[in-house]
């Protein structure tokens, strides 16, 4: 049998998509513009990162061939590459982590997600009222759409002072609630979520996130890795459960588990920090047998980078994670499959904090499979039929798999 690694570089898209105008994403491309940022020196962080992009691990897969594919632009004819490479286009009508890994794996999202206005207050009273009411609270502060740092330093120390947790949302369909993992407690925080996550279901609000932090003040108030999203489960099978009903384990390390509301994840690994994510997806692809899927989220790149339209943070956690990949590529024996891609964008030279609408990397590798182009492919869904029939699992309804483009190449 075979094993499947499936990498989400959380938000590193590489080119705007066919309708970003209608995402106001029109001219995004997270990869290309740092890559230029980092060329003109704008990038450069004495202690952090200098010079252009270094990402030869990537770039040996195939990247910059991907990136052209995603520009509809002729494949470089120079250099080789080691991997097979393409892009593609996301159907889901969000530009939203859930929709992305959801497409990924094999089920695109075909509703309206439901959004709360940009106003203060930005939620319902109704809503509001019935949170305070039900979760037994002096009432809360924030009501807005909000930077998670940005708040916490703003309304950390009132919180910890009135007992009032801050709730926040964005661009995304999300309810987020910080609270101080000490003072207002933990368990006390997943509950009071767990209430919000009832009350926003008649809302179609794709995810509830619990954002614990601690410290002592603005200046010290940091954000732990006991992060957790109460999130809508996927509307039909995804690959996850295709691959537990065929008798593999799915090991999701990262927010995974939450990303699909627990549903066909076999384990969770949770890990701080890119680095730390990368240590516990090295043991889960030790540990993994035949038939089973690795899945993992390297989220930094959003949270800590796209968001905060930090270009030099951005383009130096990529050249952390490339310098590491050899690790990977090095464990992989015959029959294994790695594929790295990307759940949307989250352009730092763009306008604002919100995600931008993109197209996504495809690069593999499998030893004993040829390296080459798989071209453009309509949905993420491809991604996930891909890893279906690398496993040998029925199709799903949604999605191609581009084994065959492979094939055509050995």
């Amino acid at each position: 049998m075979a094993r499947a690694f499936l990498f989400v570089l959380d938000s590193f898209g590489i080119g705007h998509a066919p309708d970003a105008e209608l995402f106001d994403s029109l001219g995004a491309n997270t990869f290309g513009h740092i890559e230029v940022a980092c060329a003109e020196g704008r990038a450069d962080d004495a202690g952090l990162r200098a010079g252009p992009l270094k990402l030869p691990n990537m770039k040996a897969l195939g990247l910059m061939h991907a990136a052209a594919i995603a520009a509809d632009q002729p494949i470089p004819r120079v250099g080789s590459t080691t991997g097979f490479y393409g892009a593609a286009s996301e159907v889901s009508r969000g530009k939203d982590t859930p929709s992305g890994h959801w497409e990924i794996a094999g089920v695109p999202v075909t509703f309206e997600w439901g959004y709360f206005p940009e106003t203060v207050p930005t939620f319902p009273a109704t809503l509001t009222d019935a949170i305070i009411r039900e979760a037994d609270l002096p009432g809360i502060l924030g009501d807005c759409h909000a930077s998670g740092t940005e708040i916490i330093a703003r309304l950390g120390a009132e919180h910890i002072h009135s007992g009032k947790p801050i709730c926040y949302t964005s661009a995304d369909s999300v309810f987020q609630i910080a609270a101080h993992e000490d003072v207002f407690g933990l368990d006390r925080l997943y509950e009071l979520c767990a209430i919000v996550r009832r009350l926003v279901d008649p809302l179609n609000i794709g995810r509830v996130i619990a954002r614990p932090f601690v410290g002592d003040d603005a200046e010290t108030f940091e954000r732990t890795a006991n992060r957790r999203d109460f999130a809508v489960p996927p509307p039909e099978p995804t690959l996850l459960d295709r691959v537990e009903d065929a008798g593999g384990q799915v090991i999701g390390v990262g927010k995974i588990g939450d990303i699909f509301a627990h549903k066909g994840v076999s384990q969770v690994h949770k890990a701080a920090g890119n680095m730390a994510l990368f240590d516990a997806t090295l043991t889960a692809m030790e540990n993994a047998g035949d038939g089973d899927l690795v899945f993992t989220n390297f989220v930094d790149f959003d949270t800590l980078y796209g968001h905060r339209r930090d270009v030099a943070g951005y383009a130096a956690a990529l050249e952390a994670f490339d310098a590491r990949l050899p690790e990977v590529t090095q464990m992989l024996r015959p029959g294994d499959m790695l594929i790295l891609t990307a759940d949307h964008g989250c352009d730092p030279t763009w306008k604002g904090n919100d995600h931008t609408r993109e197209r996504v990397p495809i690069l593999g590798v499998a030893p004993g499979l040829p390296a080459g182009p798989v071209g453009l492919r309509d949905s993420f869904a491809d991604i996930g039929e891909t890893v279906a029939a690398h496993l040998d699992l029925a199709p799903g309804r949604h999605g191609r798999s581009f084994m065959s483009e492979l094939s055509r190449h050995a």
